[in-house]
C-alpha cells in the first residue's frame, strides 16, 4: 500500500510539473509576443519619423535649416529609442519575474 501511495505523489508531482512548465512557457510566449508587436511599432514610428524628416530636409532653402531639423530629428529620435528600451527592459523584467516564481513556489512548499 505504501509503495502505492508513493507512486500517486511522485505521479501526481511530475503532474504539477508538466502543468507548471506548461503555464509558464504561455506566458513566456506571450510575453515575447508582446515585446516583438512592441518592437515593430517602434520601428515604424521611427521610420515614418525618419521619411518625414527627409522630406523636410528635400525642401530646405538653407544650411541653418537643415541643422535645425538634423538636430530635431537627433534629439526625437534619441528620446524615443531611450523610452522605448526602457519600456522593453520593464517587458524583459517581467518575463524575469514570471520565470521565477514556479521555482519560488516549489521552495516554499517544501
Amino acid at each position: 500500500m505504501s509503495t502505492n501511495v508513493k507512486m500517486q505523489d511522485f505521479q501526481k508531482l511530475g503532474q504539477v510539473n508538466v502543468d507548471g512548465t506548461m503555464k509558464a512557457v504561455t506566458e513566456w510566449q506571450k510575453s515575447l509576443q508582446a515585446i516583438a508587436t512592441e518592437m515593430t511599432s517602434y520601428t515604424k514610428r521611427s521610420f515614418e519619423d525618419s521619411t518625414q524628416t527627409f522630406e523636410k530636409l528635400m525642401g530646405v532653402k538653407s544650411i541653418d535649416q537643415v541643422f535645425e531639423i538634423q538636430s530635431s530629428f537627433a534629439k526625437r529620435a534619441y528620446d524615443d529609442y531611450m523610452q522605448q528600451m526602457g519600456k522593453i527592459g520593464g517587458m524583459y523584467s517581467e518575463i524575469a519575474k514570471e520565470a521565477v516564481k514556479p521555482v519560488t513556489t516549489a521552495l516554499q512548499q517544501r
